[in-house]
């Protein structure tokens, strides 16, 4: 099983053989959280990007916003740091400190 979808369900079958305890699924559903693909803040920085273009200021918020569009999920700070570090490479750094 190389895929990630089937290394989790050997990971859940391993620990829980007698399956999962329903008081354990939000614990389980945290530790299974997921980051941003290339391919996801290559899409929130473009995005981000345009909007810089013209002439909105950029926020470390407006990261978190998009990231949780994206993923469903609150914005981790790794995934801040990402889409930041390749807007501000793009030359369009944010008007806040994400590592504040």
């Amino acid at each position: 099983m190389t895929n990630v979808p089937a290394r989790v369900l050997e990971w859940l079958r391993a620990g829980y053989p007698s399956g999962v305890p329903q008081q354990d699924y939000v614990v389980l559903l945290g530790l299974l959280r997921r980051k941003l693909t290339d391919a996801e803040v290559h899409q929130i920085s473009t995005e981000l990007a345009g909007l810089a273009e013209q002439g909105e200021v950029i926020s470390t918020a407006d990261v978190e916003r998009l990231v949780g569009q994206a993923t469903l999920d609150e914005a981790s700070p790794d995934d801040v740091r990402r889409v930041s570090s390749r807007l501000a490479a793009g030359g369009w750094p944010l008007a806040d400190d994400p590592d504040r």
